[in-house]
Formats: structure tokens, sequence, C-alpha cells
């Protein structure tokens, strides 16, 4: 065998399901108003709450709290059926990514109509603010706008980085302090680069059997292309 050669293992191609319990939610200046206002619960300045914020920032990690706090009945933005109209009827409900194209408006204008009536709550998660979602009902676009409005912001530096080393716990995988802060230096500012990141170089440390250096840190964010999937090395 060459002396150059390097063995290279294929990654099973495992799914790391994040942590999203109350204690390993980071909060800092950039999702500090979100937090408090999801911990309120069920003492809510409206029925219906929109928390807005950018891909990656933390949104269905609050969603997963409150619906561990408060009960709440997980329905589609896609397809808002009977069942989450009767859920509404008697608790909490809640719609992630609601901002979705294909949003169902027609049974999201039922809904919120039944969670005033029946004096529950609805949380709703979404990149942007209800008049950003292009919504074509009238009626539902002003049901929207009488919701409470809560925004994560773009990450500052201490937020990045608890969220990286958070990551690499997601996958079981323990990186060097040094390692994380040239990380930080150097990446993308946000929550979405944070991830591509990570996945890129927990799969190529796989690969070569390498421990996850400073070095390989700067190979994977040096690549030119960033993309928004794979990193490819």
């Amino acid at each position: 065998m060459p002396e150059e050669f390097v063995p290279r293992q294929l990654p099973l191609d495992l799914s790391h399901p994040a942590a999203h319990s109350r204690e390993d939610l980071v909060v800092t200046s950039a999702n500090e108003h979100a937090v408090a206002l999801v911990e309120s619960w069920p003492d809510w300045p409206a029925p219906v709450v929109v928390i807005a914020g950018p891909a990656g920032s933390g949104k269905t990690h609050l969603a997963d709290i409150w619906c561990a706090q408060s009960g709440a009945f997980p329905a589609s933005a896609t397809a808002v059926d009977s069942e989450a109209i009767a859920a509404a009827e008697h608790g909490p409900v809640l719609i992630d990514d609601a901002d979705t194209p294909l949003l169902d408006e027609t049974g999201l204008f039922h809904l919120i109509n039944t969670v005033r009536s029946a004096h529950t709550h609805l949380l709703l998660t979404a990149r942007h603010f209800p008049p950003a979602w292009g919504v074509k009902l009238p009626d539902l676009l002003s049901r929207l706008r009488a919701a409470a409005t809560v925004e994560i912001r773009e990450p500052d530096d201490m937020l990045l980085a608890s969220v990286i080393v958070k990551l690499f716990a997601d996958r079981q995988v323990t990186v060097e302090p040094h390692v994380v802060q040239f990380i930080l230096r150097r990446m993308e500012r946000s929550l979405s680069a944070a991830q591509r990141i990570v996945e890129a170089l927990d799969r190529i440390a796989l690969e070569r059997k390498a421990r996850i250096s400073r070095a390989l840190a700067a190979e994977i964010v040096a690549n030119a292309d960033l993309g928004q999937g794979r990193l490819d090395v």
C-alpha cells in the first residue's frame, strides 16, 4: 500500500436528531424576547402569536418547548383539517413553517376563528411576518395582522458558538474550543451555514477516520462554494 494512501470510510447516512429540550436551548439577545414570550404562556397578549426568524434560528426548537409545556396539537400548514379545528376548541395548536407557499388559507382562517371563540391559543412559526407571506384571503390577512409577533434576530457570536457546540453534541462529537472559535471567525454569519459546516466536518472526518481539527475546519470553511446543501471536499 503506498505510504500516502489514506483509507476512506463511507459513513452511514444516519440522521442526527437535534436535542430540543428547554435545557438545550441557548438564550442570547438574539432570541431572548421569543423565549420570554413562549415561557409566559398562557399569559399571552393575544390568542394568536407569530414567531419569525431566519432559517435555522431555533423556531422549531422553541415550538417544541412550547408543545411540551402546553400540550399543543401540531397541525400542518398545508392542510388545516377538522382534527386541528376540533383540537383548537379545547386547547392550544401549533403550526410550524406557516409561511409556506402551500399554506391552507381557508383552513387557517377557520382555525384562527375557532381559537378566538374558544379562548385557546395558536402559535405560528415562520421566516417572515404575515404581511410578507403573500396571503390572498383578505379576512385571513386581517386576522394575522391582529396577531402578537416576536422576532428572532440574526445570531450573535455567543449564539453561533453555542449552536456549533450543540450541533456537534447532537452528533455525539466533542470539538476543541479553539476549533469552534476558528470556525466562528471565518464562517458565514448564519445558523444555516453553521449546520452545513458541522454536517460537512462530521462527514469528512468519518470518511478520513480523522479527528475534527483546526486544519480540517480550515479546509471546509475555505471551500469556495458553501452552497445551500452539502459541502463536498
